[in-house]
């Protein structure tokens, strides 16, 4: 028995640390469903599971995008790593337009469904499984398909994300009205759990973005193994060198690629047709994933569509006929003492988010040459972070508690300060292990010998902890943010200011691309990473001089 499980363990690192995450996150699922028809709104759950769908099909997606595009183009990191931000920023931004129409039409209902289907139509023409001819790297039309495809997604998702989170907001105004009507202690602690609320909605999120990292790469090594071959990362990038320009191969070149394709089943001479074919069967698999995309999409819109008639729209704003000037100018100053200290945490949360999305830029490419991960393919890696979301949620939320029944609750811009100087040691850490092993630049890595770059490798523990650190301090900033906003959001612009909180990550994506080249082109990698730390300690500090101002303002 023991035999055959580690034999099992062996053969399928993969699927056996995806059986053991579920083992773990079935039970805690269960707790949050539990806790949420006890505590809170009775459309908490439906909405956080029309929002898993979703998030599940674009996490199969956002786990392999920036090594696919290198993978199936033979572009450089850096030209991935900024068409990845470009759709990143998209992602988020166009959520304030999705935000407008919303406001505008107030049809917050119709214009999530229109999300979700154009949504599974960007995943379906990206599950195509096209390759051209040409073997000019990364300028042809699939190239150009494949943005749009993206651009599809992104604007869909721009219908979808910020009003959903709108409706959970008003699902929180009415359970506060509804406690309000029972007298001032039912109010306080209606008032207590909109945050922990927005934990589980945000917990959801991270169901299906635990599982989503598995799929792509489970996909594509099926293809693979059908065709006799077997998976390796470092592969694609000497295939498409050879194929573009044999020439620019180095003696050391072609003995990492044949060593490389005898690694993974060919024994023979290896030409540009056998690197041709290679990339077909390692990129089609990656194709097909998107299938599982499209099917998240379409499940996601049946299960908002059995639900929306049970969810709030958010509150269109009345006019009052008889209000006095001085009410008028009263509001209005309100308003305005609400928006500046919503854009002023949005300035602080930007660098935030341009240190924490680098799960997809920079952490990956660390995965991909940096970490010895022969046996679990670099993108599963993402899934630690949705895994401790899920695992630490409840004892964050138990902390906060423990804190608030001894009357020293802290306030939610104390919480996102304190998330950056968390944000700011996941990448103190970095520091340490890059100095400690004295890593050179990605690109100087690149050019050692197969041999030189597997003794130089770390554990996959650093993977581990820095994840660790980077959830902690997203459950602090987060999920938190969101219930900031819906707290200091005007009625009438509910959708628009969750739109505009979705901005201010977007301005944080689009720069995410420099820290592929910083970890590219700096000397020494640690500077790489000093370069996330300075700019969170100093966003952590601005943060701490605004909290007094800002509990007023969300006290008020």
């Amino acid at each position: 028995m023991l035999l055959s499980i580690t034999n099992f363990w062996q053969e399928n690192q993969a699927l056996a640390i995806l059986l053991c995450i579920l083992v773990v996150v079935i039970p805690l699922l269960v707790f949050y469903v539990v806790k949420a028809r006890r505590d809170h709104p009775k459309g908490l759950i439906p909405a956080a599971i029309a929002n898993m769908g979703e998030r599940f099909g674009y996490y199969i997606m956002n786990a392999v995008l920036l090594l696919f595009l290198c993978s199936k183009f033979g572009i450089s990191d850096d030209a991935a790593g900024w068409i990845y931000a470009v759709f990143y920023f998209l992602i988020y931004v166009l959520s304030l337009p999705g935000g407008m129409i919303a406001d505008r039409t107030q049809k917050y209902k119709a214009t999530i469904i229109s999300g979700l289907l154009v949504m599974a139509a960007g995943y379906a023409m990206l599950s195509i499984p096209v390759f051209s001819d040409s073997n000019d790297a990364g300028i042809s039309w699939i190239l150009v398909f494949t943005c749009v495809a993206l651009f599809v997604i992104a604007f869909g998702n721009g219908l979808f994300k910020g009003n959903l989170q709108a409706i959970v907001g008003q699902l929180y105004d009415n359970f506060e009205a509804d406690a309000a009507k029972k007298g001032p202690e039912a109010l306080a602690i209606a008032k207590s759990r909109r945050d922990s609320g927005f934990q589980i909605f945000y917990v959801f999120i991270n169901i299906g973005g635990v599982i989503a990292p598995f799929i792509a790469p489970l996909l594509r090594e099926f293809w693979l193994k059908a065709h006799g071959l077997a998976f390796n990362a470092d592969l694609p990038r000497l295939c498409h060198k050879l194929i573009n320009d044999a020439s620019a191969m180095t003696p050391g070149d072609h003995t990492n690629l044949a060593q490389l394709a005898e690694k993974v089943g060919f024994n023979d001479a290896v030409d540009a047709g056998w690197c041709s074919n290679y990339l077909e069967i390692f990129n089609t698999g990656v194709h097909f994933s998107f299938i599982a995309s499209v099917v998240a999409m379409l499940i996601s819109l049946a299960v908002f569509a059995w639900v929306m008639k049970r969810l709030p729209t958010p509150v269109k704003k009345v006019k009052a006929a008889t209000a006095s000037a001085e009410e008028i100018k009263s509001d209005a100053k309100e308003i305005k003492q609400r928006m500046y200290a919503l854009f002023a945490v949005l300035a602080v949360v930007v660098f935030f988010w341009f240190s924490f999305h680098q799960n997809g830029q920079s952490l990956s490419v660390f995965a991909r040459d940096f970490v010895a991960t022969d046996k679990v393919a670099p993108e599963i890696w993402q899934c630690i972070n949705p895994f401790f979301v899920i695992v630490l949620t409840p004892i964050i939320m138990w902390l906060f508690a423990f804190f608030a029944k001894r009357n020293k609750e802290i306030s939610t811009p104390k919480k996102i300060a304190y998330g950056m100087f968390i944000t700011a040691a996941a990448y103190i850490f970095l520091i340490v292990v890059a100095v400690v092993n004295n890593y050179p630049s990605g690109e100087e890595f690149k050019g050692f010998s197969e041999a030189v770059k597997e003794s130089m490798k770390t554990e996959p523990y650093v993977l581990i902890l820095t994840y660790f650190f980077l959830t902690v301090a997203e459950l602090f900033i987060s999920p938190l943010g969101l219930s900031f906003v819906s707290k200091i959001a005007p009625k009438h612009l509910q959708g628009i200011c969750q739109g505009l909180w979705l901005t201010s990550t977007a301005v944080g994506n689009l720069f995410i691309a420099l820290g592929v080249t910083m970890l590219n082109q700096f000397p020494q990698q640690w500077m790489c990473w000093a370069v996330f730390a300075g700019f969170c300690l100093l966003s952590m500090t601005v943060m701490l001089s605004m909290v007094k101002w800002l509990e007023r303002v969300t006290a008020s």
